[in-house]
């Protein structure tokens, strides 16, 4: 049999599929744009016609994300901070400290030996430093959102941005931009900003310095600037999984093969 998660989104809705020995047959991410039903519908039909099955040979279906409620076929719906969590120990089950940083919010989830949830913080109340800020800024440079990772190289300056504030970060790019700041310094504040606030969040539930193993999930996890900074600002190497952006529903269609 079968086993679906669905991770429905404020920016994307994703997909996966297993089998009874946890493989992954298939999995999708496309954007949840406003209809978030339809959204939950194309991304389920995808990965059913990706992993060559039919519907009916689906088991169970276990959603997450803020759009959880929204699947009506569900056999239950998750959180989704206990999700990523079981995703990233199917990945790397050294794994102790996961930062999550998704489309509208970020989070840090400590985990024990068994991958289970300790603590976590969250931020939820702005969207400073998620993909919605990252999406902002490169509209403010005038550039693809996919080329933001790699333009801080070169930089050489300490340069950040006095707020994370969406709004007033994209008016002070734009400030820096008229007043001829170089491209890859203003990224690479940008960068480092979004470092410094994620670190924040993570020591509000671990405030030690010693060597955990830490991982990232999350579409801002395939910035590889956001992630050389966070390296940088933390001190560690970071592990980052295949598909960062897919791992709480990798999680939920876990959670699905063992509730049943």
């Amino acid at each position: 049999m079968y086993y679906l998660g669905i991770d429905i989104g404020s920016l994307s809705c994703d997909a996966v599929i297993i089998d009874d020995n946890e493989k992954i047959l298939a999995a999708t991410v496309i954007p949840t744009g406003a209809k978030n039903r339809e959204a939950i519908s194309r991304s389920t039909r995808e990965v059913i016609n990706q992993a060559g099955i039919m519907e009916d040979d689906i088991k169970s279906t276990i959603s997450t994300g803020y759009g959880r409620d929204r699947v009506e076929k569900r056999t239950g719906a998750v959180t989704e901070i206990t999700c990523h969590a079981r995703g990233i120990q199917a990945h790397n089950p050294d794994t102790r400290l996961l930062i999550d940083i998704g489309g509208q919010d970020s989070k840090s989830i400590l985990l024990n030996a068994e991958g289970r949830v300790v603590d976590f913080a969250m931020n939820d109340k702005c969207a400073a430093g998620t993909g919605r800020f990252l999406e902002a800024m490169a509209r403010a440079l005038q550039v693809d959102i996919d080329e933001l990772g790699e333009l801080d190289h070169g930089a050489k300056d300490n340069l950040t941005l006095s707020s994370m504030c969406t709004v007033f970060a994209e008016s002070e790019v734009v400030s820096l931009i008229a007043d001829g700041v170089n491209v890859n310094e203003i990224v690479n504040g940008l960068n480092r900003s979004i470092a410094s606030r994620t670190h924040s969040l993570v020591k509000r539930i671990y405030p030690e310095k010693n060597g955990l193993a830490i991982a990232m999930s999350g579409g801002v996890a395939r910035n590889g600037g956001v992630i050389r900074a966070l390296n940088a600002t933390m001190g560690c190497s970071i592990f980052i999984p295949e598909n960062p952006d897919t791992i709480g529903a990798l999680g939920a269609a876990i959670i699905a093969r063992e509730r049943s």
